[in-house]
């Protein structure tokens, strides 16, 4: 097997099998620089990380115009680590959170994106916010005066499990939360992007009105631990 082509071929039949308005964020969690430089390679851009110094180790050894996303659980005294380069964090899952990481955009003078994530499954071990406190943090008057992050979209990841009918619904939940929230805008606040669905179930996440999936097994193959 030509490993350089299975890499380009997965990418190829994923965007293929996903609509054009939809993004997918490889996610190299665990990956060697040669594989995502073979994806790069490929023409793919956008890389997903679940580990901050990981993440910031790779930005060094690879192309500049590689939008990364931090999409693991984030601790706020990682945040400076990857303030100077991180495209999008999605697992922003409170008001502490986002304060440091304008914070520390700031000092970048950037602006980073942001999504909330929202907790969906009934597993302990998801992180994320309840559908409440989403819609507290986004109407905080504190939020509005935060210039150096945007939050533009909600992201939720569902229980595992081989149950895809909990699974949809789960999904349906977020999108209806997402539809609901959109109506608040604000300078920095302008919900566009509903993260769900990975390898297992991106498919159904779409149908449910996900924009943005997080693939990594099903381009890269199992991980390596």
């Amino acid at each position: 097997m030509n490993f350089n082509m299975s890499i380009k071929e997965n990418l190829e039949t994923i965007q293929s099998s996903i609509p054009a308005d939809v993004t997918l964020v490889a996610v190299t969690k665990t990956k060697p620089v040669e594989i995502i430089q073979e994806a790069y390679d490929a023409g793919h851009r956008i890389f997903g990380e679940n580990k901050v110094q990981e993440m910031a180790a790779k930005y060094e050894l690879l192309p500049k115009d590689i939008e990364w996303h931090m999409i693991g659980h984030l601790q706020r005294n990682k945040v400076k680590y990857m303030a100077s380069f991180v495209n999008m964090i999605h697992g922003v899952d409170s008001l502490k959170l986002l304060i440091e990481i304008d914070k520390q955009a700031k000092k970048h003078d950037r602006i980073i994106n942001c999504l909330l994530q929202v907790k969906i499954a009934d597993e302990d071990s998801k992180f994320g916010i309840s559908t409440q406190d989403a819609e507290t943090i986004l109407k905080d008057e504190i939020v509005s005066e935060l210039n150096h992050i945007k939050v533009i979209g909600l992201m939720g990841m569902a229980t595992f499990t081989s149950d895809m009918t909990q699974v949809k619904s789960e999904f349906i939940k977020l999108k209806t939360l997402f539809d609901e929230l959109q109506s608040i805008k604000r300078d920095n606040i302008d919900l566009s992007v509903l993260s769900m669905g990975m390898s297992g179930d991106y498919s159904i996440a779409i149908n449910c009105g996900s924009t943005m999936v997080r693939i990594g097994s099903s381009i890269f193959g199992a991980r390596n631990y």
